[in-house]
């Protein structure tokens, strides 16, 4: 059983006793709004962050005369760290304290971000962004893992939609905020802004929020399991990153690859033998953490597709301008943002089955519209759009919930870490399939001469309609697939997912 034990001193709000009942948790109710805004302001440091470096990678670029190669790894380093590690900061949470692992996080991120923004040249800048991954990797799960363990479930689905509608609102502001602020000044903004904002999540950690960890653990730290996961995992990450970049030949990526497999295969026999796991093999014999989990993997994977391709079109086909197609996906995160929490609170009361069924049938249905490449802006992009995040909405928080409720008791930071690491890891490996399928139809269908998938002929170019006619054929047949993955996830949802709302953990 999962105990609160300050490692550090702690408030008088963290550290009063609680009556046992019905809404008794490890946390008394007056500290949880503390414990939910430190959690927040944490994880949303760490995503707006992931969305402000990519607009803001054209000025950096110029600042630090870099090559497009270069940027490319201030982006993919952080990405990378970040999926091949979260899994590994989930489980350290449990086994040292979540409230430390959370704490260690923010630190971490928070001085990577200052070498960021302090960074003379584009390698010092892509190491310090790979600090930020490691950073972000410990933060984000234990941001998860603290909500789980200060609020008891009848609470826990709406703190866990407040948290994720906090989150995908800050998000969705990121962009045209941090572009104004690096217009006004510079690129090094992005990076500043994160010291007031870690300053008030520490303040607010370390006074309210009370430690917590797998009291049930003992032994040694699975330091095996852990190394083992992060460079198997970073090398099919690094793998797949390399199969996008990579002009020549692929036979390095694909040896990554192969390698990456090769340590995760091994990482699991060294589960299954640890004392004390990061990833515990008994998470998985709960139908409703296995079922949420392939939920999760095959709906962030078209999220992440249909998100990948639709720039393509804005950008390339409609010619919009970098600032208008970031308006374009300001709906997803506005509409994620308002309605989470009230989704979380429903499904609460009604269980989650219903959600997470719903909600991916209208992700699959949003990329089928954008399939279709209608010309009208509005019917063609922003209606799918505006129904893609109806979508999510519906499903992200009780998603979330019935992952973390479905975890064994003291296990929910290894729970977090692989939910996350799965839409993660996910992320990438989806990017990496759908371009590399749009780009296979695209050149196969494209006149001789035309230049590759994403760039166009000019107007008046004799190449110009067979281009975009090859274009669409690529753009849609990548739609249709991540559409396709959407339609599994609600099949998966349906099966494995309760009807009714569960009091208790699944088992």
């Amino acid at each position: 059983m999962a105990t609160h034990r300050p490692l550090f001193p702690e408030g008088r709000g963290a550290l009063r006793s609680v009556a046992p009942g019905p809404e008794a948790s490890a946390c008394p109710r007056a500290s949880r709004p503390f414990v939910l805004a430190a959690t927040i302001l944490a994880s949303s440091m760490a995503f707006i962050d992931g969305t402000v470096v990519n607009i803001a990678v054209p000025t950096i670029q110029r600042g630090l005369n870099a090559d497009i190669a270069d940027m490319q790894w201030v982006l993919n380093g952080y990405l990378l760290m970040l999926g091949a590690l979260m899994l590994v900061g989930g489980g350290l949470g449990d086994r040292v304290g979540r409230r430390r692992i959370f704490l260690i996080g923010i630190v971490l991120f928070t001085l990577a971000s200052v070498a960021c923004a302090l960074a003379p040249t584009v390698g010092l800048l892509i190491a310090a962004r790979i600090g930020q991954g490691i950073g972000a990797a410990l933060l984000v799960p234990q941001s998860l893992a603290l909500i789980t363990a200060n609020f008891p479930k009848d609470a826990r689905g709406r703190a866990i939609g407040t948290w994720a509608a906090a989150s995908a609102m800050t998000t969705a502001l990121g962009p045209p905020i941090g572009g104004l602020l690096i217009d006004l000044l510079s690129w090094r903004v992005a990076f500043w802004i994160n010291l007031p904002i870690a300053a008030i999540a520490i303040w607010l950690t370390y006074r309210h929020v009370p430690e917590s960890r797998d009291e049930t653990a003992d032994g040694p730290v699975d330091w095996q399991g852990a190394t083992t996961a992060t460079l198997g995992f970073g090398a099919i990450t690094y793998g797949l990153i390399g199969l996008g970049e990579t002009e020549g030949s692929l036979l390095p990526a694909l040896a990554a690859i192969v390698v990456g497999l090769a340590l995760i295969a091994t990482f699991v026999a060294i589960e299954r033998r640890a004392v004390n796991p990061v990833m515990p093999p008994s998470l998985f014999r709960s139908r409703v953490f296995t079922g949420g989990n392939i939920v999760t993997v095959l709906l962030y994977g078209a999220l992440s597709g249909s998100l990948f391709l639709l720039p393509f079109d804005l950008l390339v086909m409609r010619g919009m301008s970098v600032a208008d197609a970031g308006l374009a996906f300001l709906p997803l995160g506005l509409i994620i943002g308002s309605l989470s929490r009230p989704m979380g609170a429903l499904a609460d009361r009604h269980g989650p089955r219903l959600f997470l069924t719903v909600g991916p049938l209208l992700v699959a249905a949003a990329c089928a519209g954008l399939a279709l490449g209608l010309a009208n802006f509005w019917i063609g992009v922003l209606v799918p759009l505006l129904v893609l995040s109806l979508g999510m909405a519906i499903v992200v928080s009780p998603l979330t919930t019935a992952v973390m409720n479905a975890a064994e008791e003291g296990k929910s930071g290894a729970a977090s870490g692989v939910n996350n690491a799965a839409s993660r890891l996910t992320g990438v490996i989806a990017v990496a399939v759908v371009g590399a399928l749009a780009s296979l139809v695209y050149r196969t269908t494209a006149p001789v001469g035309a230049p590759r998938f994403g760039l166009l002929p000019a107007v008046d170019d004799a190449l110009r309609a067979g281009a975009e006619a090859a274009f669409l054929n690529g753009y849609r047949t990548g739609m249709i697939m991540v559409g396709a993955w959407a339609l599994l996830a609600a099949v998966a949802g349906w099966i494995s997912l309760p009807a009714e709302p569960s009091s208790t953990n699944e088992a």
